[in-house]
This record gives C-alpha cells, structure tokens and sequence, in this order.
C-alpha cells in the first residue's frame, strides 16, 4: 500500500516538472519572438523610414508668416482717385522662438548705431524692465531672501503668482535716480528694444517706418548679416486724398488692432500689429480692402533655428473700390452748403444754428452722389469759428423733419382708409377742450376746403391731423376732449417705417442710428397730430432721402449704398483691373399703396414748385428741368446740443425733400438744417440748398454731355479731383 502511494507521489513529481519545463520554453520563447520583432522594427525604422525621421526631426515646425501689402485703393465713380498708398522704407525685425532677450539687446544695440530712433514712446514700465536687463544682480537685491522665502512658502497662491509678485515688488523697488541714469544712447537702444520685443515670433515687427532716410536705408541693408531677425523692405502709408469723414481712416502698424476688436480679427488670422479699418468705408469694407498678405513657412531645425523659407502664397493689394459718390458734384455742394449754412448763422435769431445737411441719391438704384454735412465749430486755439466736415452726420444724427413728414402720412391715410384721393377736408383752427387752437400756417382762423393735392402743395397741418384723428377713431367735435386709440401711434409709424423713417436705411457704413421714437404718453393725445406733421419723432437726413426716393421710384425702398463696382488691383496704375463686381440695388420693400395713390402724392410734390400757392413756388422757375418737392417747418424743436445749460429751449428747424427730373426721376433730395432760428418766421437755407444744388446737378450734366462725356464711369484711372479744375474727359 505505501509502494502505491510512493509510485503515484513519483509520477506528480514528473508531470509537474515536465509542465514546468513546458512553461519555461513556451515563456523563453515568447521572449524569443518578442525581441525579433522588435528587432524588425527597429531596423525598418532606421534602414527604410530613417531618412524621412531625420528630416521630421530637423524639421520640427513649419510656421505660417504673413508680410504687409498695399489696400485697395478707393475711388468716386468717375475714377478719381480718394485713397491711396504711399511707400515708405521701413525697417523690421522678426523673432524666432529660440531668441532671447540677450539675442534682441545685442541686436538692438548694433541697429542703434545705423538708425536713428525716436524715444518719445518709451514708458516708465519700459524702462523698468530695461533696468533689471542692464542690471541684474542689483534687481535680484531688490527683493530679500527672507521676503522671497515668505512669498514662496505663502501657499495661497500658486510658484508663478510667487513669481510675478516678487517681480512687482522688484519693479516698485527701482528708484528714480536708477531710471534717470540712462544714457541718450542707452535710451535709442531702448525705443529700438522695445518694439522687438513687441512682436510675435516669426511676425515682422516694424522697428521704424516712419522718416527712415536713405542713408539708414542703405546702411541696414549693408549690415544684415550681423544684424539676425533684422530686414529693409517697403512699408505703406494710407493717403486720402478727399476731405470727406466718411471715407474712414485705418491703424497704424504702431497701433495695430484696436483692443476692442482684438479677438475678431485674430480669429480671422490678422496679426496683432496689422493695421485696419477704424472707421466708415476703410471699416465696413475692410475684408476687401486689406488684400492677400505674403504667406511664407519658415522651416526650423531641433534648436528653432530657420534653415528655411518658403513661399506659400504670393501676395496682393487688397481690391480697388469705386464709390458712387461724384467727386465733382460733391465739392460743388459741400460750397452750396457751407455758404448758406454760414449766410443763415449771420441772421438774427441763429444762437444755436451749427449744422446742415444733404443728400442726393438715384431714387432708382439707391446709388448715393452726395453725402454732405457741415457743422460750425469753435477753434480752441483761435476762438474763432470754422467749418468742419460733418458727413457722418447725415446717417449718425436725427432730427424734426417738419411739413416734409406729410407725403407719408398722407399714403398712410389712404392705406388705412383715413384720407381718399381726391376727398376735399375742411382746413380749420382746431380747438380742444383745454388747449391752444391747432391750425395750418397758411390759415389761421378761416374755414378753407382742399383736396390732398393742395394739402401736400399748400402744407395743410390740418389736413394731417384729420387723417390722424381717422386713424386713430376719433371724429373730431370741436372744444371736445380728444380721445383716441392709441395704437394708431403705432399704425402710423408702421407707415412711415416702410418709407424709410424711423428704420435703419441698410446704407453700407457703421454707425447708422434709427432716430428717436418717444413712447406716447396717454395725457398727451395731442402728440398724435404732432407726430402727423413731423414735429414729435426724428429721423436722420438719409432717412429722407430714402424716404423720397421711395416716393419718387413709385413705391419701391432701396437700400442707399455708396459702393458701386470692386476691382482687381490695377496691374499699371493706369486702367482699372479686372472687374469684380457691379452692386445691384437692394429692394428693402414695396409700400402698400397703389401707383395711382402714389402718383397723386408726386401731384401734390409738384404744386410746391410750380403750383400758385405752393410752399416752394417759382424755385425752378424757367428751368429746362421739373421736379416736385416739399418743404417743411418744424416749430417744436427742442435744442439738444453741447451746451447743456440751454437744453429744451424751443427752436425752429427746417426741411425739404424732392426728386427731378419729374416724369423721369434721375436724383432725389433731402435738405436739413436744424435749430436755424429761435425766430417764428425763420430764414429757409433748406430752399436757397436745394435750388442751388438740383441746378448744379444739371448743369454739370449738361456740361459733361457738351464734352462728350456720355458717362460718369470710365476705365481709365483718373487723378485727384481739384475744386475749380475741369472735368477731365478719359481718352
């Protein structure tokens, strides 16, 4: 029995140790395998891929680079040229992700030598940091161990905010007489230092640009080999050429991207230092003018040394835009302007009289020929008083428009039933329980039947305010209380809003404002009539242009623009490049009238010119041209300007809008000019603008028809225009 049990006990022992051993190879094996394929691959990766490894290590990162180029340039419609670039030397320096601040001092100093360099933008931070540069050791004395120990050991806040902490109490440190100590020398180094260290790496930085003469030029030039990061090349300087605000103006590469923008245009992969549109057209059309930068990849080594550089992208001037402003035509009115504007000042009465505006536009396309604004200013120097362009004005600022107000509470009535063509209304003082008779200018006590076409002719406050009274259900009783619904406010600016007033035009420049909308107050009914004779809301001097144009083109609102056609750049800055594209108009909406109505408003427009009792009558008299017209008078205007201590004193502001010719509509017209008297009985700069300007406007087509100059528009790339200089007629 025991010799059993031993024989089983042996025969365990064998199975274990052969199980055993079976593991042991298997796992020997294993290993065996393992490590060849490990040596496989290894030696694919040396032998096969090798090279290719090599060269992705050398070549660690490839770095995008953008470099300037010109914008577009910009001109009127007939070609002359209102922005331009002008070339400049300019020296830059580029940094890479290895340079040190050792590396830029040491360039620095060497560039001092060449150039020359304004310190007049060095700060106190800027010379800070430049004393602990020079000075070192002093700067870590600055601060003592125990102090550093505390901050260090101070586990409320993180190493770096350690770090930054003790760098503040190191800067505070630096004594007056330490940062008085710089050389004039030492301060050059700095200005130069300082833009280095400004830029981004692998982005040129503009170390000066400005006044960098020939000699410095060429000397740099000379000396870049010793000079690493540094380059000469040509740097760009907006011109304008035209006095008008609207054109904008751009950054500087000093100033770079405005602050508020940052992220937007570095989303967009601008550099920090690119200069761009601050305002009007140099902004609203920024991506067409910046261009197409040079894009080049600089290939770097392990170290981040570029061994390479390579053209990706070559670049090209941003595109060149045509206004449809006419040039011409422009400094023609701008005189008519400023003259009647200073002409009025000079009347009793014009204490607060400083602006006055036009526009004039194709009621057709929505092409704008001419914005302008004037506005008298105080010099703070001199104390005398000047003219300054005031353009933006026209889209930026809003204002009582008066009797013009009437055509669209007229279309207005017929659209809500308040007024027929034809229907002939009783012109009357109106009388309220417990207010002052409401009445028409023309008739101030007398009982007087007129249709709507003498309504608008004859400017019937009364008239409007029984379409107002309509609408908003109400029968007048005279001496009763006036009670009416007060959505008809709502009603009637619905109205008006799809002529243009009180709405954003869709005009292609920033800024627009929409005007002021009061909310009705429900003890003052009476603000209703106000409201119907353009004497309670306000609108911009763009607003009524659009408005009348909508009025003119037989119901159609278009969007005013001022860019006509896009270009490619021109190859030989004679001809104009490729074009791009031609801006069609923009239909914003069709009014709710119907033409016949709409025609019966053009018959009122031209009773004001040419009608016996018209508000404007005799003011195109013996014209080879006929237009219609309206004329308003807005005696609640309330000035609102910079003196605030004379705030709500009552003002009277006058208005006139129009197109011509009349049976075929080349331009329409607005004219403002507020707060032109405290007088009731005012002077009307607003008719001696429009007569002035609607007879500009032909004869400079008759002139250009004489010089067989049968179109505005041309090919060919004329210069500046001159006040006083002819018309130049393209070859």
């Amino acid at each position: 029995m025991l010799k059993k049990n031993q024989r089983k006990v042996d025969q365990a022992k064998v199975r274990q140790r052969k199980l055993t051993s079976f593991r042991m190879n298997f796992l020997f094996f294993s290993i065996f395998v393992l490590f060849s394929l490990l040596i496989f691959r290894l030696g694919y990766l040396q032998i096969v891929k090798g090279e290719d490894y090599k060269k992705l290590l050398e070549r660690t990162e490839e770095i995008a680079v953008n470099t300037s180029v010109p914008r577009g340039r910009i001109f009127d419609r007939s070609g002359h040229l209102l922005v331009d670039n002008e070339p400049r030397n300019a020296i830059t320096y580029t940094k890479t992700t290895s340079t040190t601040s050792a590396d830029m001092l040491k360039t620095a100093k060497k560039l001092a030598k060449l150039i020359e360099k304004p310190t007049n933008r060095i700060t106190l931070g800027d010379k800070k940091d430049y004393w602990i540069l020079l000075h070192p050791e002093e700067a870590a004395g600055k601060v003592t161990e125990k102090e550093q120990l505390a901050i260090q050991n101070d586990e409320k806040i993180t190493k770096k905010e350690g770090q930054r902490k003790i760098t503040a109490l190191t800067r505070e440190r630096i004594t007056e007489e330490e940062l008085n100590s710089f050389t004039e020398s030492e301060l050059e180094v700095l200005a130069i230092y300082r833009e280095m260290m400004s830029g981004y790496a692998y982005t040129p930085q503009i170390v000066k640009s400005e006044d960098v003469t020939d000699r410095e030029f060429a000397s740099v030039s000379e000396h870049l080999t010793s000079l690493p990061g540094v380059n000469t090349t040509t740097d760009w300087q907006r011109v304008k050429m035209s006095d008008s605000a609207i054109l904008g103006t751009t950054t500087s590469p000093l100033e770079g991207i405005p602050k508020t923008d940052l992220d937007y245009f570095l989303a967009r992969g601008y550099s920090r230092n690119d200069r761009v549109g601050k305002s009007y057209i140099e902004r609203y059309y920024e991506d067409l003018l910046k261009g197409q930068k040079t894009v080049v990849k600089n290939i770097k080594d392990r170290t981040g040394k570029v061994v390479e550089t390579k053209t990706v992208r070559e670049g090209e001037p941003g595109k060149d835009l045509m206004l449809t402003l006419d040039t011409e035509l422009q400094a023609h009115l701008e005189k008519i302007v400023e003259e009647n504007l200073l002409k009025a000042k000079r009347m009793p009465g014009s204490r607060f009289l400083d602006r006055a505006f036009l526009v004039m536009m194709d009621p057709n396309t929505g092409e704008v020929l001419s914005m302008v604004g004037k506005k008298i200013v105080k010099d703070s120097e001199t104390g005398k008083q000047t003219v300054q362009d005031f353009t933006f004005g026209t889209f930026s600022t809003s204002y009582e428009i008066g009797s013009t107000a009437k055509l669209a509470t007229m279309l207005t009535g017929y659209k809500y039933g308040a007024a027929r063509m034809g229907e002939v209304k009783i012109d009357e003082p109106i009388y309220f329980k417990g207010s002052r008779p409401k009445s028409s200018l023309f008739n101030q006590s007398s009982r007087i039947p007129i249709n709507d076409v003498e309504a608008i002719g004859r400017s019937s406050n009364v008239y409007m305010f029984k379409i107002a009274m309509n609408i908003a259900n109400y029968n007048y009783v005279r001496g009763s209380g006036l009670k009416i619904d007060f959505d008809a406010f709502n009603k009637m600016r619905d109205g008006y809003a799809s002529f243009g007033l009180g709405v954003k035009t869709g005009i292609d420049l920033p800024g627009e404002v929409t005007g002021s909308s009061p909310e009705p107050n429900r003890a003052e009914p009476g603000k209703l009539l106000d409201l119907s004779i353009g004497q309670y809301d306000t609108y911009t001097p763009l607003q009524m242009a659009q408005y009348v144009s909508t009025v003119a083109n037989g119901g159609y609102r278009i969007a005013p623009h001022l860019l006509k056609s896009v270009y490619e750049p021109s190859k030989d800055g004679k001809e104009f490049g490729a074009l791009l594209k031609d801006m069609d108009p923009v239909v914003l909406n069709k009014i709710d009238n119907s033409p016949e109505e709409i025609e019966r408003i053009k018959k009122g427009m031209y009773y004001t010119y040419y009608g016996q009792r018209g508000t404007a009558h005799g003011l195109f008299a013996g014209e080879a041209f006929d237009a219609g017209g309206k004329t308003g008078t807005a005696q609640s205007g309330y000035y609102e300007g910079e003196d605030r201590s004379l705030w709500g004193t009552q003002t009277v502001s006058v208005a006139h809008v129009g197109f011509a010719p009349f049976d075929k509509p080349e331009i329409a017209y607005s004219v403002i000019v507020p707060h032109v008297s405290t007088s009731t009985t005012p002077p009307h700069p607003n008719n001696d603008i429009v007569q002035a300007a609607v007879k500009e406007y032909f004869a400079l087509k008759k002139k250009r028809a004489e010089a067989e100059i049968f179109s505005t528009e041309t090919q060919t790339i004329q210069p500046p225009y001159k006040a006083g200089a002819d018309t130049e007629i393209p070859e």
